[in-house]
């Protein structure tokens, strides 16, 4: 029956260890995921032991990695969920890390939507369409969606005036067709734009 022989933290990564069993590295683990295991330098461990060890290792790894991600900027659920199949975590955990995710509050689509809203409004102008279309491309469901639309105050004819005086300003938005173009790839209806012209 194999022996753990050692347990060290990794030089390259911070905060992870790798376990060995009869001095050959087996695998690794997190801080809190090692804590949670209850392995110690000596213990014995028969197959079914290490074969649920491996699942856990495997499912840490994937977990940390989705974490690493969310550090970097907030994300959906969907994200993370092509993320993992991008990194070909099996289909078996995917569910496993969003529960847990979900659990600690690491990802909630709802928050996400409204911060999403909010940080893009202090950017630019923006219409509720081009805004909807950016979250449905971040796989955020239409109830959440509406929920955060809701909870602001976008004036889409005081938002799209504000943009084209901006525009004008610009050598290449002097040329009506081109700034049309401009402002329906930002989400705007035609005969809005063509009403904010006229105006």
């Amino acid at each position: 029956m194999p022996k753990i022989t050692k347990i060290e933290a990794q030089k390259k990564t911070a905060g992870r260890y790798s376990v060995y069993l009869d001095d050959k590295y087996s695998l690794s683990f997190s801080d809190n995921a090692l804590l949670e295991s209850k392995i110690y330098v000596g213990q014995l461990i028969d197959e079914q032991a290490l074969s649920e060890l491996k699942n856990k290792s495997e499912l840490d790894k994937f977990y940390m990695k989705s974490l690493n991600l969310i550090s970097l900027r907030p994300r959906s659920e969907y994200e993370i969920k092509s993320y993992l199949k991008r990194k070909d975590c099996p289909t078996s955990k995917i569910e496993s890390i969003l529960n847990k995710l979900r659990e600690y509050k690491y990802i909630d689509d709802q928050a996400f939507a409204n911060a999403w809203v909010n940080s893009r409004l202090l950017l630019k102008s923006l219409s509720k369409n081009r805004l909807k279309n950016e979250l449905r491309k971040k796989g955020v469901n239409n109830l959440h969606i509406q929920s955060a639309l809701d909870n602001i105050n976008i004036d889409d004819g005081a938002a799209l005036t504000e943009l084209i005086t901006k525009k004008r300003k610009i050598s290449r938005y002097e040329d009506d067709l081109k700034l049309m173009q401009y402002l329906v790839r930002q989400g705007f209806k035609y005969e809005d734009i063509k009403k904010a012209f006229n105006n």
